[in-house]
């Protein structure tokens, strides 16, 4: 079953190029097995001279049909991006705001197993890097090595 799959993969309009894979690298369409095997109106109004003129024609307008092709994949992920980032919800620490900070799997406390916190802190905002990294202080004053993105920090309410 698997070479009809593929077959029937490759003469399928994707949804993000509009196109078929099998129009896209060789510049036509492919004829589904069934029209080689019985005979079609396809097959009977052949007619392999003007068929040659065409596939050059075809051919001459390839690149301009992989551009639309790329434009319509780069519209889809733009929407796709669009739908994800409108249920984002920003942060945006200022110096001097006390965070959690996540704990990855790497800092959990082995002994806890399950009931480790993944959460530890608090600590202080030292600098706003921008682009949501940031460098934290512990509340003695010592750095904390390394950058830490916003998607990592939460705030910290006493």
């Amino acid at each position: 079953m698997l070479p009809g799959i593929l077959w029937a993969y490759h003469c399928t309009p994707q949804s993000t190029t509009q196109e078929t894979p099998y129009r896209l690298t060789y510049g036509v369409d492919a004829m589904i097995p069934i029209e080689v095997g019985q005979t079609s109106h396809r097959r009977q109004v052949f007619n392999n001279e003007q068929n040659n003129h065409e596939l050059a024609t075809d051919l001459d307008l390839l690149d301009e049909l992989r551009d639309e092709a790329q434009i319509h994949a780069e519209a889809c992920k733009l929407r796709a991006a669009r739908r994800y980032n409108s249920r984002v919800k920003p942060r945006s620490f200022r110096e001097g705001d006390l965070v959690w900070r996540l704990l990855g799997e790497a800092r959990k406390d082995t002994s806890d197993v399950k009931l480790a916190p993944t959460w530890g802190g608090p600590f202080r905002v030292a600098k706003n890097l921008e682009n949501g990294a940031y460098r934290l202080e512990e509340l003695s004053g010592k750095p904390v090595p390394r950058t830490w993105n916003a998607t990592h920090l939460k705030f910290y309410f006493s």
